[in-house]
């Protein structure tokens, strides 16, 4: 393996790719990149054994094919670290890749190509295009309500729904729920449900922006593939039931106020401070026109704002956890937010007034 390639060609694919590959691995060739080079093609592929990305770039020179896996972190480092537009010769000398670029050199260690794991093709059943954008912002609308590490492992992830006509996201920890939904152009009979890990979803999203071009998905009985432009990205499903997140969704409740998203968002913020830093709870004190936010924490310190609001009801308090609040108002498009209460006991729907793409039910407080 011999080639010349531009420091930008190399370097985009290669941070993307290098996102993938874990620092603490169980087996050692899984740190590295594999480099494949054929005719002008060089193919970088990462992987953790869940999720693999590859990236394609053009070689300017192309002196031999071949392959080679090579430590992606410090391929990484040594590329950012030399000037723009330096061009970088990479070569395959005794069983070491061999990096020039002007007057630098490095030599750094490989693994044997054939240890490097590919993730097998499950048996792929369907296959969609729709624009990068769209599953874009589904994602981006959902996914903060992804669980972290919790024991229930299927809520490690987020719920990818494809239907006729509609595609859906949807996430939760238990104590709160994303649901976001938008229609496109696909055919999906009968739907379809998949659960993709935590790690998937946030590779997945670096690889798509705003624009209209297409992304094609496969959606396979274990794994899930998505190509768009140079890059294919392949990742593991969990293997789980989802919660059934309809019956979530609160029904009936009949206080409905509506307030400005960012004023709301940094009063809430403010009040915040001085919450317990353990619970983060704050108390909502809802009254006609208007809405009370009170925090207090263990050294007797409290805050108390004052928001108008569109609503007229009798009053009620309710105490919520102050960051799943403010989560849905960051992530909201709209200016205004509504918000439907029943009771103290009772869970809140979050939405655009009117209703929207997206609703989101936020677990109340005991405080």
């Amino acid at each position: 393996m011999k080639f010349s390639i531009s420091r930008e060609a190399l370097l985009r694919p290669l941070t993307l790719v290098a996102g993938v590959v874990e620092r603490r691995q169980t087996l050692p060739v899984l740190s590295n990149v594999l480099i494949q080079v054929e005719q002008d093609q060089v193919s970088l592929t990462g992987t953790d054994l869940e999720v693999e990305l590859i990236g394609r770039t053009v070689a300017s020179q192309v002196d031999e094919a071949g392959a080679a896996t090579v430590p992606a972190r410090k391929l990484m480092d040594i590329c950012k670290s030399l000037p723009d537009q330096a061009e970088i010769q990479l070569a395959l000398e005794d069983n070491r890749a061999v990096l020039r670029s002007g007057r630098s050199r490095f030599t750094l260690s490989t693994l044997p190509v054939a240890e490097f794991p590919n993730i097998e093709d499950g048996q792929s059943s369907v296959e969609l295009s729709l624009p990068r954008g769209t599953l874009k912002r589904l994602i981006d609308a959902t996914s903060f309500a992804m669980a972290q590490q919790d024991v229930r492992y299927y809520l490690n992830g987020m719920l990818l729904e494809f239907g006729t006509n509609l595609v859906r996201t949807v996430a939760t920890d238990g104590h709160r729920l994303a649901v976001a939904s938008r229609s496109a152009e696909v055919q999906v009979e009968p739907s379809q449900k998949l659960i993709v890990p935590r790690k998937g979803i946030m590779e997945l999203v670096r690889l798509l922006d705003d624009g209209e071009d297409p992304v094609s998905l496969t959606l396979g009985s274990t794994h899930i593939r998505a190509h768009t432009g140079d890059f294919t990205f392949t990742s593991k499903l969990v293997d789980g039931k989802f919660p059934d997140y309809e019956r979530v969704v609160p029904k009936g409740g009949d206080k409905v106020l509506i307030a400005e998203r960012t004023e709301l968002r940094q009063v809430l913020s403010r009040t915040a401070i001085l919450s317990n830093e353990k619970y983060r709870g704050v108390r909502l004190n809802l009254e006609e026109g208007n809405l009370r936010v009170m925090a207090n924490n263990p050294e007797q310190e409290e805050a108390e704002e004052n928001v108008g609001v569109e609503y007229t009801g009798p009053a009620m308090e309710i105490g919520f956890n102050v960051g799943y609040l403010v989560d849905v108002l960051s992530v909201l498009d709209e200016d205004r937010v509504q918000l439907t209460l029943a009771d103290p006991n009772s869970s809140a729907l979050l939405e655009e007034p009117g209703g929207g793409d997206a609703l989101y039910v936020v677990m109340p407080m005991r405080l």
